[in-house]
């Protein structure tokens, strides 16, 4: 038997409740990424991996994105996000984050940094 570990039912209420209550610079973010806007790739928003939920998940690429705000820069956050990402690298997941901060200031540099890795991905698999 195979544990499931992507979108369990465990978490629906957390992850509902988060898509509700998304920050500004995951609003930002998720408009561009939305309805295949790019490379035609489908994203989901706040995508249950494990115990961890996602900011946004790409599972035809296994690539995460997430958007740090201010409690992701402590130590206790550092830390989290570490164990956190060495979980989805050892599911094979890319993760990249960027800051709530260049989200909302600069979303054109965090979508060109998006659709590089993109490109990494579909050229690694060729």
């Amino acid at each position: 038997m195979t544990t499931k570990i992507y979108n369990r039912k465990i978490q629906m209420n957390r992850r509902k409740e988060l898509r509700k209550k998304a920050t500004t610079a995951e609003k930002i973010l998720w408009n561009s990424l939305r309805r295949r806007n790019i490379n035609n790739i489908k994203f989901f928003r706040q995508y249950g991996i494990g115990a961890y939920i996602a900011d946004f998940y790409a599972p035809l690429l296994r690539l995460c994105i997430e958007v740090d705000g201010k409690q992701h820069h402590t130590k206790i956050g550092k830390e989290y996000d570490a164990e956190r990402d060495n979980y989805m690298e050892s599911l094979n997941i890319k993760v990249i984050r960027f800051k709530n901060e260049s989200v909302i200031e600069d979303i054109d540099n965090v979508l060109n940094e998006i659709k590089k890795a993109i490109k990494l991905i579909l050229d690694s698999e060729k």
